[in-house]
């Protein structure tokens, strides 16, 4: 538990509670995934590993995650912090891995912003036929950082601003994929699919039907299309009923997405075909936009609107977990303290969001100057943190329940054992990332740096720099790491069977 001089002194108000409720946190736990850019990102990919086996491998991705899920709900009954991880892994095993767990929520927040904004910024160019602005970097790029700035400032202002944009970004989205998915569908079974198309059946949900190396490689790209969910418990200070609300909707937006994956899944195979996807896989996300044009006709600005809208929603949704987990770092004395000012007037992490935002334009802006390919790679080193945190996540929610899981048979499978599995696949994961990523050959860029792939190499960047941060600041300020690992309050956890 903390020593009672780890806590600093109130300075600043608190954020601002009850701002929002469990249907709005859903929505920001949904947007912050990204569902339709996800899709376009990794459908290529996907179908090109495990062919019509594509759904199940989509399906087996997410295991995992939703394991993960349990324990962010678990966690959060027992401790609402807007920190999540950092907190819980901090009470449950002390300061130095806490600390690099929230490092590692700080810095997915910077790698992904610029890329879900320049993404944002081409569909929308692509859907309202501005193709030739798309071309030119400059206009691009521009447009790129004025709508970071733009989210950024909607996330300052307010919580309840922040989810009324939610709301509308994700019907617009949702709708936008349902009509994608009946037309794509409609056309395959009405034989005027411009591919050679393959009816849908069931047995494309088994996630083995490719083979091992298949699913290996589907569940990376999986880790990467569902991430983002938590981003509801992030906001666990803010939300209404903060013990039980956020950590349900984490779990919600989990299943969420499988249901929307798996549909997008089973229309995007059938109608344009293993092998044309396949072919084409290296194209990626606008591989969805020539499939928007053959599937919908003139009416192709419907899907491009869906990624331009999921990627807005990203953009915004992704910055709330990093400003956040830096929030609750300062308070704990982790982070300088100006890290942890909360506006008077709106009630929001004012200094600590923008800053994100500040560092994610750097990243974007200068990354582009190497290539565009750079950008792509230090995407891929995602996983890497991704894995690395959620698997923290899962043996910390045992952990620090340890004492209770012996209880019941529910305290067993759903607060250990099943959180324990999931960091266990993730870890799995994470070496198998690390040994696919030091090969060159397998980057977007095809090149080496220092006879790694720059995605290894990025990875490890961050993680060294992490490492060098935290030192420096246990050094000038060693308040944060007198804490000592606890359990869970035994009241807390029966509570949950109630």
């Amino acid at each position: 538990m903390a020593t009672e001089d780890a806590a600093p002194p109130e300075r600043t108000p608190r954020l601002k509670a009850n701002a929002i409720g469990f249907v709005d946190a859903l929505v920001i736990g949904l947007n912050s995934t990204s569902p339709a850019y996800s899709l376009a990102a990794v459908i290529g990919p996907i179908v090109a590993l495990a062919g019509i086996y594509a759904p199940g491998v989509m399906f087996a991705s997410f295991v995992p995650m939703l394991l993960i899920a349990s324990a962010f709900y678990y966690l959060n009954k027992v401790d609402q912090d807007c920190g999540t991880t950092f907190s819980w892994v901090t009470r449950a095993m002390g300061p130095w891995a806490g600390w690099l767990g929230g490092w590692a929520i700080a810095m997915t927040g910077v790698l992904v912003v610029g890329s879900l904004a320049d993404v944002a910024v081409s569909f929308g160019l692509l859907a309202v036929g501005l193709d030739g602005w798309v071309d030119n970097s400059f206009v691009r790029q521009l447009l790129t950082v004025l709508l970071i700035l733009v989210m950024t400032a909607v996330c300052v202002i307010g919580t309840e601003l922040s989810a009324k944009v939610q709301n509308v970004l994700i019907l617009a989205q949702v709708v936008c994929l349902l009509v994608f998915v009946g037309v794509a569908l409609y056309r395959v079974y009405a034989g005027t699919s411009a591919y050679d198309s393959v009816e849908p059946a069931l047995g494309w949900l088994n996630p083995f039907g490719a083979g091992g190396a298949a699913l290996t490689g589907g569940l990376l790209l999986g880790v990467f299309i569902y991430w983002g969910w938590e981003s509801a418990v992030n906001l666990t200070e803010e939300v209404e009923d903060s013990a039980t609300a956020p950590g349900r909707a984490g779990l919600w937006s989990t299943v969420i997405l499988l249901v929307t994956y798996v549909s997008v899944g089973f229309a995007v195979v059938g109608y344009a075909g293993p092998a044309f996807l396949a072919e084409n896989a290296g194209e990626e996300e606008f591989l969805f936009a020539q499939l928007a044009t053959d599937v919908l006709g003139g009416w192709d600005w419907v899907l491009l609107l869906a990624v331009a809208t999921s990627a807005v929603a990203s953009t915004q949704t992704t910055i709330i977990p990093a400003s956040r987990t830096a929030l609750s770092m300062a308070r704990r004395r982790a982070l300088p303290a100006h890290y942890g000012h909360v506006s008077p007037r709106f009630r929001t992490p004012d200094v600590s969001t923008w800053w994100v935002a500040g560092i994610a334009i750097a990243w974007y802006l200068v990354v582009n100057q190497i290539s565009a390919n750079a950008l792509l790679d230090s995407l891929t080193a995602l996983s890497l943190l991704i894995a690395f945190y959620y698997a923290l996540t899962g043996v910390a929610c045992a952990v620090y329940h340890r004492r209770h899981l012996t209880e019941s048979v529910h305290n067993f499978l759903l607060i250990g054992l099943g959180p324990l599995v999931g960091a266990g696949l993730l870890t799995w994961l994470l070496v198998r990332s690390v040994a696919d990523m030091s090969d060159p050959a397998n980057s977007y860029s095809g090149t080496s740096w220092f006879g790694l792939g720059p995605p290894l190499v990025i990875g490890i960047g961050i993680a060294l720099t992490g490492v060098i941060v935290m030192i420096v600041w246990r050094l000038r300020s060693p308040a944060f790491w007198r804490e000592r690992p606890g359990v869970a309050d035994p009241d807390l956890v029966r509570r949950k069977e109630r």
